[in-house]
This record gives structure tokens, sequence and C-alpha cells, in this order.
């Protein structure tokens, strides 16, 4: 009769004999394993924390792969016709030429090429490659383009054709360079201590800020540019 009473008590179940905790009340049982798997929670978070530097690195690894799938991305120039791919390299060895310092030929192909498949006609690309060119910093832009280049800032070379005298004490020098395409007033102020320019002599400007002054465009040297004197194979930036 005892045995049976044990049996048919509410807090048993039938077979629960088979494992570990049978002889016990379900209540009991059931906040036991409650227990058993907060401590199997608990255990797997600090071993977890153990983890995270590798975790962190492994995330910065997979981060790092993606960057360098995108920059290795598929050269546009494989989707293009043979016959596209010609041009392109044509188009783009006439714009290096035209260009000192810019971008190498490759840059400038690649660059062609990804505007003629997505859709640009050749002219229309070459001419919007052209222009990302002269703007690009490094590029000696002729001075006749120095308008039309979409940035603040250039790079030209030419020679000093005329010096005058400063109008107030903040300009250190003024004057025009001049290439073989077309002349524009300079102007170096005081403050970017840049080393003094001569007439007849052949500079390179670099960094130079776009002034606009009357509807004329001008230059300013300040203290992030920099004179250069290709012909004496130095140059300074002070």
């Amino acid at each position: 009769m005892h045995t049976k009473v044990e049996t048919e008590h509410p807090e048993t179940v039938v077979g629960r004999e088979e494992n570990e905790y049978g002889h016990l009340p379900l209540a009991q049982e059931e906040e036991i394993r409650a227990r058993e798997e907060e401590l199997e929670r608990i255990s797997a978070k600090a071993a977890f924390g153990q983890q995270d530097g590798r975790e962190e690195r492994t995330r910065e690894v997979v981060v790092e792969q993606r960057r360098v799938r995108r920059v290795e991305r598929v050269d546009p120039r494989s989707e293009l016709e043979q016959a596209e791919v010609a041009e392109v390299n044509t188009q783009a060895m006439r714009i290096t030429e035209s260009v000192r310092g810019g971008p190498s030929r490759a840059a400038v192909s690649r660059g062609l090429a990804e505007k003629i498949e997505k859709g640009k006609s050749m002219i229309d690309a070459t001419l919007e490659q052209m222009d990302e060119v002269k703007a690009e910093a490094g590029t000696i832009v002729d001075i006749a383009d120095v308008p039309e280049v979409e940035t603040g800032e250039v790079d030209v070379e030419g020679e000093i054709i005329e010096l005058w005298e400063p109008s107030t004490p903040s300009i250190q020098q003024v004057g025009l360079i001049a290439d073989d395409t077309e002349k524009i007033k300079f102007t170096v102020w005081k403050n970017s201590y840049q080393t003094k320019v001569s007439e007849g002599e052949t500079v390179r400007l670099r960094n130079v800020k776009k002034n606009w002054h009357n509807e004329c465009c001008n230059l300013a040297v300040t203290g992030w540019s920099r004179i250069e004197f290709p012909k004496r194979g130095q140059w300074w930036n002070r």
C-alpha cells in the first residue's frame, strides 16, 4: 500500500524512476533543474567572456576582408568590347599626356571604362574624366584651365613674368605667372612665410587657393601652399 501511495502521489510521475530525479517530488525536481540551467548559462557566459578578444579580432578580420573585396572589384575594362577597350586606352593616353603630375594612365583608363560601363558615351566619359584628372590633387593644371577646374585649390607651373609693389603690408609679393596657355595674377601673403620668387624664374605653385575678384580668377599662396623651383632642383615649404 505504501508503494502505491507514493506512485500515485500528484507530485510524482510514472517512469521518473529512470532518471536521477525520479525519487524526488516534481516541484523539487523542477527547482533543481532550473538552478542547474542557470549555472550552465553563467558558465557559458564566462567562457564567452574569455573569448571576447578573439571575437573582436575576428570581427576586425571580417571587416578588413570586406574592405579588400570592395577595393579589389572587377576591372570595368573586362566588361567592355575589345574595340571599346582600345578606344578607352587611346583616350586615357591623350588625357595623361595633356597634364603633368596627374594619375597614371592605367588609373585614367579604368575610370573611363567605369563610366562607359555605366552607359556614358565615349565623348562624355572622356570629358568628365579629364575634369576629374585636372581637379585631382597633384595634377599641374594649365593656367588657361584654372577658372574652370572644379576645385578650390590647384597646382600650376610657369614663369614669373612680372612683379609689382604690394598694396598692403600683409602682402609679401604680387605679380603674374604665365605658361604656354595663359597668365594669371598671384598673391603671396606675408603670413604664409614663403620663399620669395623673382621675375624670369620658373616656379611651381602647389595647393594655391583660387579667388575671384571682378569676375577674374586669381591665385593666393597661403601657409598651406608650397612653392617649388624645378630648375633649382629643390623646393621650400615653410
